[in-house]
C-alpha cells in the first residue's frame, strides 16, 4: 500500500470510497471495500461498492499497490 496519491480525485468522490486501486488497463476505481486482485485488475468481491474516477497509462506496478484514502470509520 502507497501513502502519496498517483492521482488527483474528483470534488463529488463518494464518502464510502475507502480504497484506490488502477486496473491493468490504467483504468483508476475507488472502493469500499479493500478490493480483491485477479489477473487484470481489482474486484470489490461484491461486499461493497465502486466506482470509476479516472484513466490513464497503467503504472508498471499496478497490480501491487492499493491507496487507503480513509479508514472503515471516517465518515
Amino acid at each position: 500500500m502507497g501513502d502519496e496519491l498517483p492521482i488527483g480525485l474528483p470534488a463529488d468522490l463518494p464518502a464510502w470510497a475507502r480504497w484506490l486501486a488502477q486496473d491493468g488497463d490504467g483504468s483508476w476505481w475507488v472502493y469500499e471495500v479493500e478490493p480483491l486482485r485477479y489477473h487484470a485488475g481489482w474486484y470489490e468481491n461484491e461486499l461493497g461498492r465502486r466506482w470509476r474516477v479516472g484513466q490513464g497509462p497503467p503504472r508498471a506496478d499496478w497490480g501491487e499497490r492499493l491507496w487507503r484514502l480513509r479508514s472503515d470509520d471516517a465518515g
